[in-house]
């Protein structure tokens, strides 16, 4: 604009946020084994972190309200929109939540959840613990189907690793379940070419599920494959 003072527009385009209430506490606690980051580009704050927790010892983050910005006119200051921190609590649970294979967000789903005020550890454990119980079973159910829904992976691929969410792994690690065949390293069950047909194949297994050829006569005389001559 002629005439203005050179800096002026940046000035009235900046972001200052007015004094927050300091009684706007929400809590999210977390039974989750697992480091949550959620990221909300378009507030500020906008970056919240969530440590790996346990039934025992939950994970808990305090937060405050946020705020966004509208703009009304290029030649006025940001519009401050408010968010309240129960709205970020849900926001976080939910965004989390929402995307993750086997949740349905009601009675299966990762032992996560909020409470509206300031919660130390300690405060969840004594005043809510029918929350952090639901919190659990919630948890287990969520993990039994991503081991069932693993074990059809597993099969469907012919043993492609990579069909194996790291949360299913998790899953069995949290339940105490050991007898899975997709449990081993990633990296000694790399998929390797058939020499047969050259498609991708398992090399724990002696026989290419696409060709029915005996890749490995050694290990199919191993495991008595009568067929595997």
């Amino acid at each position: 604009m002629v005439g203005e003072f050179p800096g002026m527009q940046q000035t009235n385009r900046r972001t200052i946020r007015a004094p927050i209430n300091p009684m706007d506490r929400s809590t999210v606690v977390s039974i989750l084994p697992k480091r949550i980051i959620e990221r909300k580009a378009t507030l500020q704050p906008s970056t919240f972190e969530l440590s790996p927790g346990t039934f025992e010892n939950p994970s808990v983050l305090v937060i405050g309200p946020s705020s966004w910005w509208r703009e009304v006119d290029e030649n006025q200051p940001l519009l401050e929109i408010p968010v309240s921190s129960v709205q970020i609590a849900d926001a976080i649970v939910r965004d989390y939540c929402n995307g993750l294979l086997a949740c349905n967000m009601a009675d299966q789903m990762p032992g996560i959840f909020y409470l509206p005020g300031e919660y130390t550890v300690e405060k969840v454990k004594k005043e809510q613990p029918l929350l952090l119980q639901k919190a659990l079973a919630n948890q287990k159910k969520w993990f039994m189907e991503l081991i069932r829904i693993a074990d059809i992976l597993w099969s469907r691929s012919n043993g492609n690793p990579l069909s194996i969410s790291d949360d299913s792994r998790l899953a069995c690690r949290e339940l105490n379940i050991q007898n899975k065949p997709w449990l081993g390293d990633i990296q000694a069950a790399e998929l390797v070419r058939c020499i047969a047909c050259g498609s991708l194949r398992n090399p724990a297994f002696p026989i290419c599920q696409t060709c029915k050829a005996v890749v490995d006569p050694v290990r199919a005389k191993e495991l008595n494959l009568s067929f595997a001559q």
